[in-house]
């Protein structure tokens, strides 16, 4: 089988399983991987079928919605391939960057072996930024009962893979996660592409934290015009 068929079959096994998932990890999110690792692909020497591969089955079945496991999502993309018949050389290249790509907290290292490895990473990684990575955060966080943001939590640094599963709140989520990824980016073009989203997400927690002080002064102003009622 032509490798393109069976890019054209992985999009469309990837969309039968995602389409319609409320948290983020849907088919639109993988084609937007996908595309985001052609275009990155464009300023690499990089095998680009083992890439389309890895982008389109990396959340397959996503390691966060099968108890920390990230040994499923490569079973399932192996089990997958195989029927495709793709060469065991490159499933296994798949499946090892499936395995390794995860964000994980501040303080676990993911580091990418093959440029294909990182071309995928950085692919995902600048989804999870920008207007649309902002989007997903906070799609993320309603899906799994997270407030959007509680001023008595404060962020920390995680330094193992189980404080980073910890649930906090949705702004935290920038602090822990979305401000790094900036600065762990792979290839030049993607630290570029990172560098546009990062300072949008900037502007937008400036316009967050803004509303949330003339919320609070408000509520003040409120409190004020009663107390000053009573006594007159």
């Amino acid at each position: 089988m032509c490798n393109k068929i069976i890019i054209e079959q992985t999009a469309t096994f990837v969309r039968s399983r995602m389409y319609g998932e409320s948290s983020g990890h849907d088919w639109w999110h993988a084609e937007r991987v996908w595309k985001n690792a052609l275009y990155l692909c464009r300023y690499e020497q990089a095998d680009t079928f083992t890439v389309q591969l890895a982008a389109l089955l990396h959340d397959i079945a996503d390691w966060k919605f099968h108890n920390g496991d990230s040994e499923v999502g490569p079973s399932v993309a192996r089990e997958f391939l195989n029927t495709q018949k793709v060469e065991n050389t490159i499933i296994d290249h798949v499946c090892e960057i499936m395995r390794t790509m995860s964000f994980k907290g501040e303080g676990v290292p993911s580091p990418m072996r093959t440029i294909e490895g990182k071309i995928v990473q950085d692919a995902d990684r600048l989804d999870a930024m920008g207007a649309i990575g902002i989007a997903r955060t906070f799609a993320f966080g309603g899906q799994t009962n997270r407030e959007i943001y509680n001023p008595d939590v404060a962020p920390i640094k995680n330094a193992t893979t189980e404080q980073y599963k910890k649930k906090g709140h949705s702004i935290n989520h920038f602090y822990e996660k979305l401000f790094l990824l900036k600065d762990l980016m792979n290839t030049t073009t993607g630290r570029k592409l990172a560098e546009e989203r990062h300072a949008f997400m900037e502007l937008y927690l400036e316009a967050f934290f803004k509303e949330v002080t003339m919320a609070i002064d408000s509520d003040n102003l409120r409190v004020l015009q009663k107390t000053v009622g009573e006594v007159y």
